[in-house]
């Protein structure tokens, strides 16, 4: 997602959009009937759920309201609203949009191609529910159970029939393989989710293997690029960067930032290693875990 005519970065703008949209679906009602309930014009709708240009919190509100949107989600639009002019985005987690509203879900679910790289943790939608589990325990007690839980629901995307599910591009610094998260039971099991969600045709995880020596990704740090299909108006929506950190979610979407991260992303496709010497190095760390301890 590129910025905007008027300088502002489209993606709040489209999660918002998205939201709205699904509140209206969820209501049983059509654009037309919307519009007419709410005393505006049909286009009027559309542009807000499109993401087209700045959203207003009086109009969401009212939108909301007319949708039976549960208090806590109309707050969080109406935050978001607020966002829809910024000229980047920065969404941190302890700001007004809470935690629970998953923004990137969003657009990782509407993703015609994700490609991931990581060099710390298994990504979320490899991770069983151990490793997600262990990898997770900085959250406070009342939150980890629910967190675990959304990051395995997300991962119906990539058996889902319609639409047909994105294709998915993961590279692994092999130091991902060495680091046992949990007793060496739950990476064993971890590595031999790696390797069967590898034989998906739509997916591929590939390793960049630490003999590979310093690369772009080392200074990049781990990201995902999200690449959509056609949007409404027939043409392909521009990608976008995420990355996160321990206080909040980055997500860019201009263009000199895209073609840095394409140019990150090119680095690392020629230096990791093809998925059958991948699936070869994973089974390798399988092997080489000491089952016996547990």
């Amino acid at each position: 997602m590129e910025l905007t005519g008027d300088g502002a970065s489209s993606v709040p703008r489209r999660a918002l959009g998205r939201a709205l949209r699904e509140l209206r679906t969820e209501a049983r009602m059509t654009l037309e009937g919307a519009a007419g309930a709410l005393g505006w014009s049909r286009h009027k709708v559309w542009r807000a759920e499109s993401g087209v240009g700045p959203a207003r919190g009086v109009d969401v509100r009212v939108m909301c309201e007319l949708y039976e949107a549960r208090t806590r989600l109309t707050s969080a639009l109406v935050a978001l609203a607020g966002e829809t002019g910024a000229k980047g985005w920065w969404l941190a987690y302890g700001g007004a949009i809470p935690d629970w509203f998953d923004l990137y879900a969003g657009l990782e679910a509407a993703a015609g191609r994700l490609r991931e790289y990581q060099d710390v943790l298994v990504p979320a939608l490899l991770q069983t529910r151990e490793y997600a589990t262990v990898a997770c325990r900085h959250r406070p007690d009342g939150e980890r159970e629910g967190v675990v839980g959304a990051r395995l629901a997300r991962q119906s995307l990539l058996r889902r029939r319609s639409p047909a599910p994105p294709r998915l591009a993961v590279v692994l610094s092999e130091a991902v393989l060495m680091r046992v998260v949990g007793d060496p039971a739950t990476m064993a099991g971890q590595l031999r989710q790696l390797l069967a969600v590898g034989r998906l045709p739509h997916v591929s995880v590939r390793v960049l293997p630490l003999a590979a020596g310093p690369h772009r990704g080392a200074v990049a740090g781990a990201f995902v690029l999200l690449d959509f299909p056609p949007g409404n108006r027939g043409e392909p929506e521009a990608p976008v960067v995420y990355q996160e950190s321990l206080s909040g979610a980055l997500y860019l979407d201009r263009p000199k930032e895209l073609a840095a991260y394409e140019r990150v992303w090119a680095s690392l496709d020629t230096l990791a290693l093809d998925r059958d010497q991948s699936a070869q190095l994973i089974g390798k760390a399988l092997d080489e875990l000491d089952l016996d301890e547990c």
